[in-house]
This record gives structure tokens, sequence and C-alpha cells, in this order.
């Protein structure tokens, strides 16, 4: 056994990179988490609980569907199966968000173009869905869409912020 100098274990790029990826999954899940619970609300709230993530299952793994989305009944099949790719999608999204504030802390004038980025691709999600997930979003209201994508942004970013409490965005 050789013992380092000047360096700790928890400093190396390796475990930091580690780190990065770990805060980002913990990140993604909190964010779908929110997004799931929210939407459990306001399923609960109208009298069809479970109804969106059956719908959006339905929706993605039953494309030639007989029955219109608005019809649906609670499938506990599709709710697990879209709760899955929704985790997965979500932890994908904490793992570069987290490695886009790796970055910031290195390089703090990427900061603003990080932001504007997730800016961006905010906007874009919300124009893809309604261009592309049409029948989707006449079965769900887009702006309980809206307010679930808000929420989680709000909820990933605090749990960032109290992760890396000293970044600060300037342009």
């Amino acid at each position: 056994m050789t013992a380092q100098t000047g360096a700790t274990a928890s400093s190396t790029p390796e475990t930091r990179t580690a780190a990065l990826y770990q805060e980002g999954l913990i990140a993604g899940l909190l964010g779908a988490a929110t997004i799931a619970l929210w939407f459990l609300v306001v399923d609960t709230l109208n009298g069809r609980p479970l109804y969106t993530p059956t719908v959006l299952g339905t929706a993605l793994f039953r494309r030639g569907a007989t029955v219109p989305l608005a019809d649906v009944l609670p499938d506990f099949e599709m709710v697990w199966m879209f709760t899955w790719v929704h985790g997965l999608v979500f932890a994908a999204i904490g793992g570069v968000a987290a490695r886009l504030l790796g970055l910031a802390e290195r390089h703090p004038s990427a900061g603003f173009g990080i932001l504007l980025l997730f800016v961006v691709f905010e906007f874009g999600f919300i124009a893809a869905a309604m261009l592309f997930a049409e029948p989707v979003l006449h079965a769900l209201a887009w702006p309980a869409v809206l307010v679930a994508n808000m929420l989680a942004a709000a909820v990933m970013g605090g749990y960032f912020r109290l992760r890396h409490p000293s970044l600060s965005v300037r342009p």
C-alpha cells in the first residue's frame, strides 16, 4: 500500500465525475417523482387516479390502441411501464444537467449559456409536445403538463443549488 501525497481520494477526477453522475441520478429521480406526484394529485382531484400515466403509457406502448386516449381506464401495466421509462429519461436528463453544472463550476462564464440552454430545452419540449403529441394533449390538460415540468425543474434546480451553493450565473 502506498500513501498519496498532496491529494485525497475524493479529489480525483474519476471520483468527481462519479459524484456528478450520482447527483444527476438523484436530481433526475426527484424531478420524475415530482411530476408523478403532481399528476397523481391532479388525476385524483379529477376523479381519475393514475389517468395520466395510463394515457402516456398507452400512447407510448400501444400506438394502435382502439380506445380513444380520453376514454382509457387505469391500467397498472401501462402505469409501471411508463413510470420506468419516465424515471430513466429523467435520470439521463439529471446526468446531463449535473455534467453541465460541473462544467459551469470550472468555467463560470459558461453558466449563463447553460441556463439559456435550459430555457430553450424547456420551450422545445413544449413545442414538440404540441406538434407531435396532439392526441395526448387532447386527453391531458397542457397547462398541467407545463406546471409539472416547471415543478420538476424547480425541484431539480433546488437540489443542485443545495449541492453547489457557491455556483453563480453571470451573463
